[in-house]
């Protein structure tokens, strides 16, 4: 008896379904950069209204949804917030239509009763641990953070999250009375032609960053 062998490469897998269409996959992600050119087309509070609404249902611990968000729109606004942003992103701001300072609420904890009813108690227990408080917000917000660029996509609107800012200025500068912690921004608005100049980057493959046990 003989056993016959067979060359892999090449054979045509089906690959599983997506629960979306490409269409979908290929917005929010496959075909979705970074953007950092926009148009003078304007964000209206409409839509990122719309857009909150769909990310809130995103999960995050104990439904503790510390997100908070400065919509960054008039000029004078604008340069307060440049002025603690990195040179290398600082025109950027000033150009884009619209600037999202993401920030976490570390008051987050006075929301419990309503959020997260079945645990009313633990409102009471957080308020004096504001390092823990703090930690939690950070990372819920950071996980939020993700849900807000794809739903950002969803909506039709471009995206390009950064880092590079003093949080501490931000703060002082625009949270000194709610005690929110700025994080990250995003430039939100509608990409001028390809919106980068950057081709695109390759993503590791699934085998390289999983482990199965």
């Amino acid at each position: 008896m003989t056993t016959d062998t067979t060359v892999l490469d090449g054979l045509d897998f089906p690959v599983p379904a997506l629960a979306v269409g490409d269409d979908v996959a290929d917005l929010l992600f496959r075909q979705a950069r970074t953007i950092g050119t926009f148009t003078d087309q304007p964000v209206t509070d409409e839509e990122l209204a719309a857009v909150y609404d769909l990310i809130k249902w995103g999960p995050t611990a104990i439904n503790t949804t510390p997100l908070r968000l400065l919509v960054v729109r008039t000029p004078e606004a604008r340069q307060r917030l440049a002025a603690h942003v990195n040179d290398g992103n600082r025109d950027r701001v000033l150009a884009a239509p619209v600037t999202l300072v993401v920030a976490s609420d570390p008051g987050f904890h006075q929301h419990i009763p309503t959020l997260a009813p079945h645990m009313s108690a633990l409102a009471d227990a957080l308020d004096p641990q504001t390092e823990q408080r703090e930690q939690m917000a950070r990372m819920n917000t950071l996980i939020q953070f993700g849900y807000l660029i794809v739903g950002l996509r969803a909506a039709g609107l471009d995206a390009g999250p950064m880092a590079g800012l003093d949080t501490a200025g931000v703060d002082a500068e625009f949270f000194a009375e709610n005690g929110w912690q700025s994080q990250l921004i995003i430039n939100v608005g509608h990409r001028e032609g390809e919106g980068t100049s950057y081709p695109r980057a390759a993503r590791l493959d699934y085998e390289q960053v999983s482990l199965t046990v």
